[in-house]
């Protein structure tokens, strides 16, 4: 008989209040910037995080997680036994890698090429719904940074949109840090020009994933549907990663 995971007495008061902050940062982001109430969902980054830290969310009533490294993920997801919690993968994608997320998350956000999407088509199984994706685009030119140009955005939905076991949900992005409001506003204006243009070529498009901790606000100003907010939530990060 599996044993529910249970309240972490050292984190949960500290998980709670950290979601309820940044439940109320975005909401008064939505107000600031005339956008409706509860029009952007919180995408809470777990990855590096143990995962009691994740069932002390899942507790105090969250249920999107975002990881970014394969097998630290999926022994995660193996260990938490809820089937109500939506697993996003949001990290670059080795072509090895994919069969694991194809097979564990429910959303992908972070396909960048055609070679991906469609390994993850071919592996996703048939007995679970499609794969939620979202191409990543690479907004600022960072050599650096992942994801496609957006004069590749076209072409790979297209792709994309002809894979039996992906839906194509949206874009997301992760621009170059930066103080100036006005700039990360323009550069987020940008995706979300691209995400209306797709938007009315295809009805399964809906979301819009831009900003994390520094930028919720300007993102959110400019059109976000989800932001990715980590760190806020769950503190810094407390052990290496996986090698790639």
């Amino acid at each position: 008989m599996t044993k529910t995971p249970q309240l972490s007495d050292n984190y949960m008061v500290t998980i709670a209040e950290r979601l309820n902050s940044a439940y109320a940062r975005i909401a008064q982001a939505e107000k600031n910037h005339q956008k409706p109430a509860k029009s952007v969902s919180l995408l809470a980054v777990s990855k590096t995080k143990p995962a009691q830290l994740i069932i002390d969310a899942y507790h105090a009533g969250h249920r999107k997680f975002g990881e970014s490294y394969v097998q630290e993920a999926v022994e995660k997801i193996q260990q938490i036994p809820f089937n109500d919690i939506e697993w996003h993968f949001i990290g670059p994608i080795q072509s090895n890698k994919t069969k694991a997320i194809a097979e564990h998350f429910s959303w992908v956000q972070s396909i960048e090429r055609p070679k991906i999407a469609e390994r993850l088509n071919q592996q996703r199984p048939t007995n679970l719904p499609p794969l939620n994706v979202l191409i990543q685009v690479n907004i600022s030119g960072e050599q650096s940074k992942s994801g496609c140009n957006l004069a590749d955005v076209a072409a790979l939905s297209a792709h994309i949109s002809q894979s039996k076991q992906l839906v194509l949900r949206g874009l997301m992005a992760i621009p170059a840090p930066s103080d100036d409001q006005a700039q990360l506003i323009a550069s987020f204006s940008q995706l979300k020009t691209c995400f209306d243009t797709l938007k009315a070529q295809y009805p399964s498009i809906d979301t819009l994933s831009m900003g994390m901790s520094a930028d919720v606000e300007a993102a959110i100003a400019a059109g976000s549907t989800m932001v990715r907010i980590g760190t806020d939530i769950f503190g810094a990060r407390e052990y290496p990663v996986e090698q790639h």
